[in-house]
């Protein structure tokens, strides 16, 4: 499965420009996705040097991705005229509808391909919700 992962406010704490501590099982699950094969795509707003600062505070830690901002590693992305679009099966953001579940519950929507619902109903808990535009 083709997965695209946002850095800020999903691997890590959202402190942009600064890198935020690692939100709890971030890379390891990254790590363990890779590992049964998936193919993950740093999708961020990041550039330049903030860019190159997320893309090696992932790979000290052991993960490595695809591709960076793009759909393959040899994509010729023109970053003057915008991003990429991203063709992935699944994208994983914290400013989802609902939030950002926790990396154990993402770790099992992806591996067990259920539903943010699907999830919750089995556990009987409600997502936490997060604040903005419509709460």
């Amino acid at each position: 499965m083709v997965i695209a992962v946002d850095f800020d406010g999903t691997i890590v704490e959202h402190k942009y420009p600064e890198i935020g501590k690692e939100i709890p099982f971030a890379t390891a699950t990254l790590k363990m996705l890779t590992k049964e094969q998936h193919r993950l795509i740093l999708w961020t707003v990041r550039k330049g040097h903030l860019l190159d600062e997320a893309v090696e505070w992932c790979r000290e830690r052991g993960v490595e991705f695809y591709a960076v901002n793009k759909n393959f590693p040899e994509e010729e992305v023109d970053n003057n005229k915008g991003y990429c679009k991203i063709d992935a099966e699944l994208f994983i953001d914290d400013r989802n509808l609902g939030g950002l579940p926790d990396w154990g519950r993402i770790y099992e929507m992806v591996t067990k391909e259920k539903s943010w619902a699907d999830i919750y109903s089995e556990s009987g808990e409600q997502p936490k919700k997060k604040k903005g535009w419509f709460w």
